[in-house]
């Protein structure tokens, strides 16, 4: 298997139990800490054209609800990157990387799917 890359926060409950299937399945993974390191804005870019930038940012958390109306109204794909370079907590955790390929969110289903 290729190489497996988790970002996001280590704290949030999603990731929790992301790390606790990958742990539980035996996958190693290198995880990045967007409190820590920021977000990647090649990574990001590579997320947007793959999955687009609606998918990529949360809109159902608290990070989103926070950003004032008149910026949610605005949000395009350069509006996205900027807010999710700036405030990555944004991001859809976890965004995993298994070699070229981008996978939002956890369910154990999709993870079965990915990993086997």
């Amino acid at each position: 298997m290729s190489k497996v890359e988790i970002y996001g926060i280590k704290n949030c409950n999603t990731m929790k139990k992301a790390f606790d299937w990958l742990e539980g399945h035996g996958v190693a993974y290198d995880f990045y800490d967007y409190k820590k390191e920021g977000a990647k804005e090649e990574l990001l870019q590579k997320a947007f054209a793959a999955h687009g930038w609606e998918k990529v940012i949360n809109r159902a958390g608290m990070t989103w609800r926070k950003l004032p109306d008149d910026v949610k109204a605005k949000m395009d794909e350069t509006g996205a990157m900027a807010i999710a370079l700036e405030k990555p907590g944004i991001i859809k955790r976890p965004m995993t990387v298994v070699g070229n390929d981008i996978h939002l969110g956890f369910s154990e289903k999709a993870f079965q799917e990915i990993f086997g």
